[in-house]
């Protein structure tokens, strides 16, 4: 069967056998609003199964997905959704065997992986440098730390400042997970692999019915890999079992709880010398630190409870509640300053962070269809609560108990000097925090004409936020109450072309991406703003090939300049502004040949002071100008494909004092694909396939990532 006609089949919620692969026995449709078809679902990630209609809202055809519920908070088709957006399938991940979630944004355009100090995910996007911008499901999951790809779905990358949707931050965008989920559908996987530097890794997943009503499903992943760098190695392992349960034909009850832990040396890379990062073309893998305290450590445990119901009136429900603890702390030895002229000195700084915290989120939404005067209106209501505590507790570190810095030779740069650390009781944090925060919000989405939608909505915040000194018992708080509009129009002169303008706010408390604690200053300083002013058109080209562009001007107000006249205070007249251009392609431009990636041009600059060093007309750092991501698939034959990627960013700098500048580069990486029989898939993927050299990302001026080298990584599918 042709593609294109297996996608309007898709679409229209028919159920088609694949080729290439057993088909199980087949199954009724199970839960209100759900999967349709177990083939569908149990194929798509491996031979040439090529569609599923799948959790949340997503129909997807391999590497596109035509429909999410993220961007709007109701089921709409990509096309309808006057917003830039970009969705990695489950197909894609499998794919690209990337493990790591920053990896796999690499060929998102428009996303740029951050070092995020060693410890954790951070990513620019839009110009705008965020750690805490990551939801599982459409809730928040903001504290630091590396994910993890096992029990994934697909990611969602919504683009431009959108709080209606996802409340406070989201400057340039958000990344959102959505969890594979227990359909009743028969699934036995198991996920094997490994590669060069030690790597082993296994994972399964498993789904069936204990009877019409109650389904189950548990993945699970375990994994213990070296890396290119020297001392490199991490350690992680999580379990998420989950069950639904179809209490009626209107109601769904969905329950999930996972585990995750994860335990891996801190590389903060290597310094600068001469405005540029220290000679990384001779050795890529020296480090720079102490590996017997570099060290980072998250144990997650997240629980999570949604229900949809549909009222006889036809309002329908969905709520979630989820409660999410997190244990993390890091310590690093790090280097602190540039290698000095003579290459014979480099100054190495040390501390430690822990950052525990619970959260406790609540979304209830009540979405409505209906008629009037004439036009169709999908309506939104809904509302937020949320609370979220924790420690801020940050010690600094002393060598031999006195020395908060040394200086090693850059040519051997490794330290076992013994580290101390200890809270110097005023600029390390040490506190407890609470922040409480309630929404309320507002959406109608009307069909004027079969050519003209018309979205609109507004947001209420309220923040209270409140950090109490464990040092001398001070409280610092600040209560903020703020309104996010959203407007947006599609213009559709075809059903399968739709051009569209859009129009959007966001803001971002003073504490900051992660809360914490909150000083004297902090407290005065209003929040910051996001404005963003958006065109863009999408194109099916055919049912199963979509293009998109989009142009954007994004401006970000009140950022904080030190008062140069008063210490511990801000002049809240920072300025950035973004303009930038994306394009995007996805689908099978042919029965066998698939694409995902395109190009993005950003131009990020400071236009007013954000410090004594970041001045107007800086450029924003880690920001290029253009950047080229394209992953493509050929199908050769039944048993056998190949893919094939290619990688390019313009040169960028460290940061924004423009003071380093990093490199541009390009990079191919190619995976290998054959189905061995219809229950088994042997894959290869050989990532920077020429061993070029190159810089990858960094923090700041001084903690720069090289590229890795070429890295082979293999794994086995099985399902049975």
């Amino acid at each position: 069967m042709a593609v294109s006609a297996l996608a309007a089949a898709l679409l229209a919620g028919t159920c088609i056998a694949s080729p290439g692969w057993a088909q199980p026995a087949a199954v009724q449709p199970l839960i209100p609003g759900g999967a349709a078809s177990a083939t569908l679902d149990e194929l798509s990630v491996v031979g040439d199964g090529r569609g599923i209609l799948g959790p949340r809202g997503g129909v997807t055809v391999g590497y596109l997905t035509k429909a999410t519920r993220s961007a709007t908070k109701t089921d709409t088709p990509l096309i309808d959704t006057p917003q830039a957006v970009t969705i990695i399938p489950q197909q894609q991940i499998r794919d690209q065997n990337f493990q790591n979630l920053a990896d796999q944004l690499r060929y998102v355009p428009g996303v740029i992986p951050a070092q995020g100090e060693g410890n954790r995910d951070q990513v620019v996007i839009r110009g705008q440098n965020t750690n805490a911008d990551f939801f599982v499901n459409g809730i928040r999951d903001d504290v630091q730390y590396f994910r993890d790809l096992y029990n994934i779905e697909r990611v969602e990358v919504l683009k431009g400042p959108d709080s209606l949707i996802f409340g406070r931050g989201g400057g340039g965008g958000i990344i959102n997970r959505v969890l594979k989920e227990a359909d009743g559908l028969r699934v036995r996987e198991i996920v094997a692999g490994g590669g060069q530097f030690g790597a082993k890794r296994v994972a399964v997943d498993v789904g069936d019915r204990f009877s019409d009503g109650a389904f189950f499903r548990l993945n699970g992943m375990a994994e213990d890999s070296g890396t290119f760098r020297q001392f490199g190695e991490l350690t992680r392992y999580g379990i998420n079992p989950t069950m639904t349960f179809v209490i009626d034909p209107a109601t769904t009850l969905r329950v999930s709880y996972e585990y995750f832990h994860d335990d891996r040396v801190v590389d903060r890379g290597i310094p600068s010398q001469f405005g540029r990062a220290y000679d990384y073309r001779r050795n890529r893998a020296t480090f720079f630190g102490n590996p017997d305290v570099n060290r980072a450590q998250v144990d997650a445990h997240i629980a999570t409870v949604a229900l949809d119901h549909r009222f006889d009136s036809g309002v329908e429900l969905h709520s979630q509640l989820r409660f999410a603890d997190y244990e993390k702390f890091y310590r690093n030895v790090y280097p602190s300053s540039a290698v000095n002229a003579a290459g014979t000195a480099v100054s190495l700084g040390a501390y430690r962070n822990d950052t525990n915290r619970t959260n406790t989120f609540s979304q209830n939404d009540f979405v409505y269809k209906t008629v009037i005067a004439g036009m169709k209106h999908t309506l939104l209501a809904g509302f937020e609560i949320g609370y979220q505590e924790g420690i801020a507790f940050r010690q600094s570190g002393f060598f031999n108990n006195v020395a908060p810095s040394i200086v090693v030779n850059p040519l051997a740069p490794v330290s076992r000097v013994p580290v101390t650390f200890r809270n110097n009781g005023t600029s390390d944090a040490n506190a407890r925090y609470d922040l409480g925060l309630a929404a309320l919000y507002a959406q109608d989405q009307i069909e004027v004409t079969d050519w003209l939608q018309i979205l609109g909505g507004l947001r209420y915040d309220h923040f209270d936020f409140a950090s109490r000194s464990r040092n001398n018992g001070v409280e610092t708080a600040r209560i903020d109450d703020l309104v996010s509009p959203r407007a947006g129009i599609v213009l559709k002169p075809l059903p399968n072309l739709a051009f569209y303008g859009s129009y959007s706010v966001s803001y971002l408390p003073s504490a900051g991406d992660q809360v914490g604690i909150f000083s004297t200053g902090l407290a005065f300083a209003e929040p910051e703003g996001f404005e963003n002013k958006e065109i863009g058109v999408k194109y099916d080209v055919t049912p199963d090939f979509q293009l998109t562009a989009a142009a954007y001007d994004l401006d970000r107000t009140n950022q904080r300049l030190p008062d140069p006249n008063n210490a511990g205070f801000f002049l809240l007249t920072g300025r950035t502004n973004a303009k930038g251009v994306e394009i995007g392609a996805n689908g099978y431009v042919t029965d066998w040949w698939q694409i995902a990636g395109g190009y993005s041009f950003t131009d990020a600059k400071i236009e007013s002071a954000t410090s004594t060093t970041i001045v107007a007309g800086n450029r924003v750092g880690l920001v290029p100008f253009n950047a080229v991501s394209l992953w493509n698939k050929f199908e050769l034959t039944r048993e056998f494909a190949i893919g094939i990627g290619y990688l390019y960013q313009g040169h960028t700098f460290a940061s924004s004092d423009n003071a380093v500048r990093l490199p541009g580069y390009s990079r191919f990486d190619l995976g290998l694909f054959y189905t061995l029989n219809e229950w088994a898939r042997a894959q290869v993927n050989i990532e920077n396939v020429f061993d070029r050299n190159y810089i990858y990302t960094a923090t700041n001026n001084n903690q720069i990532s090289p590229g890795a080298p070429r890295t082979i990584r293999a794994q086995i599918v099985v399902r049975f």
